[in-house]
């Protein structure tokens, strides 16, 4: 057998072409990619948690003393 990428004669059951290391054979599964996380939602989420907190301190030190 031929290696496809470079020509090199290579054994029926290689895995890999040994002169340029491209594998002979198409992957059986894709590798599990896990899904990215949307920073820009976290980033939402702790600027109104951190202004939430804001506005109620500044509500709570500047309320009439009763």
């Amino acid at each position: 057998m031929n290696c496809r990428n470079c020509g090199t004669e290579i054994a029926d059951k290689a895995l890999i072409c040994y002169r340029c290391g491209i594998s002979t054979t198409e992957a059986r599964f894709k590798p599990h990619v896990p899904a990215r996380r949307r920073r820009t939602s976290a980033i939402v989420i702790v600027v109104a948690v951190v202004s939430l907190l804001v506005l109620l301190t500044w509500l709570l030190l500047n309320s009439p003393a009763g």
